[in-house]
């Protein structure tokens, strides 16, 4: 089985990228909702959390204020370290789990893995090839304060804050550029597809 790590900045097009993966059969896990199952109410994980930011980052039914908590870490990088080797190693456990079954499932299948914060955190080593989805900043600059009602200051702050789209290309097999919308993006997947399918 192929594994595919799947990368990119944030509002570039990765969740479109994905629906366009799954269409063309490969198996595909989202990380975001990886991230959140591991700090459920009740995880060990969101025990860990509470024991090191204390209950206030608790909404009233006692699951993680995910809004609070990002406001938290957001500005603090010790913090955002903290919090991020409290996750991503149960993240990775997960992900590991996942790839054994589809592997049991699909021996000759491509499964994608898609994580925003693959190489920052390391994860991107565990992947046969990675692929990073990109676009223009100027692109990127306007879907982000479409999709979160951004002020244009507010959302380069978040784009600011993670690793430049420049650096991330640098660890991709291959790349995807979501630039000139929806058809342009399916096409290249398509190809890409057809390329990995012939590697594995």
């Amino acid at each position: 089985m192929l594994k595919i790590g799947l990368t990119g900045s944030i509002a570039v097009g990765k969740s479109f990228v994905c629906e366009c993966l799954r269409e063309l059969g490969c198996h595909v896990l989202d990380a975001d909702l990886t991230s959140r199952q591991v700090v459920e109410k009740g995880t060990d994980g969101l025990a860990e959390i509470v024991d090191k930011f204390g209950d206030e980052i608790l909404r009233p039914d006692g699951e993680l204020d995910r809004k609070k908590m990002g406001s938290f870490v957001f500005a603090d990088e010790e913090k955002r370290q903290l919090l991020n080797s409290i996750v991503h190693p149960r993240v990775f456990e997960a992900q590991d789990k996942w790839l054994r079954e589809v592997e049991k499932l699909d021996p000759n299948g491509i499964a994608v893995i898609d994580a925003a914060l693959m190489i920052e955190s390391g994860g991107y080593k565990r992947f046969d090839k990675i692929i990073v989805v990109w676009c223009e900043p100027e692109i990127q600059l306007q879907r982000l304060m479409a999709r979160d009602n951004l002020t244009g200051d507010a959302a380069q702050m978040r784009i600011w804050a993670q690793m430049p789209q420049d650096e991330k290309k640098c660890f991709a097999h291959h790349l995807i550029d979501t630039s000139n919308g929806f058809d342009d993006t399916r096409r290249q997947v398509q190809r890409l597809v057809a390329e990995l399918k012939k590697a594995s």
